[in-house]
């Protein structure tokens, strides 16, 4: 794996992007005074971006998919947080959609960049 500094890559810049708005969103209202919901959330969120730098920074192909993997599980995570979120009225439903298409587009640069490298390193 070549060694390229995780803040140079767009999957990391979009998903910090997106932890930095989740972080903005649960300051507000109903959902800023639901501590352990809001503090689930914003821990996934957060792990997108942290899982791709520390997997990066591990130096070879091999971990960085392996924390890619689990960058992909918080994306899960994360959504499935979103819609408890709006059920209970705490965000919604376009706030949920358009949070939802950038998790999606993320999951899919993601699963990409797996394939990338699995190829690469010829991983299964």
């Amino acid at each position: 794996m070549s060694k390229t500094n995780f803040k140079e890559l767009l999957l990391w810049k979009l998903s910090k992007e997106l932890a930095v708005e989740i972080y903005k969103l649960t300051t507000e209202g109903m959902f800023a005074k639901d501590y352990s919901l809001k503090d689930q959330i914003r821990r996934a969120a957060v792990s997108v971006p942290s899982n791709i730098a520390e997997g990066n920074d591990r130096g070879s192909d091999k971990e960085m998919i392996r924390f890619l993997y689990i960058s992909k599980g918080s994306l899960a995570e994360l959504i499935t947080q979103l819609y408890i979120a709006c059920e209970v009225d705490y965000i919604t439903e376009a706030q949920l959609k358009k949070i939802e298409a950038k998790c999606n587009d993320i999951g899919a640069m993601i699963g990409k960049f797996i394939k990338v490298l699995s190829e690469r390193s010829n991983i299964k």
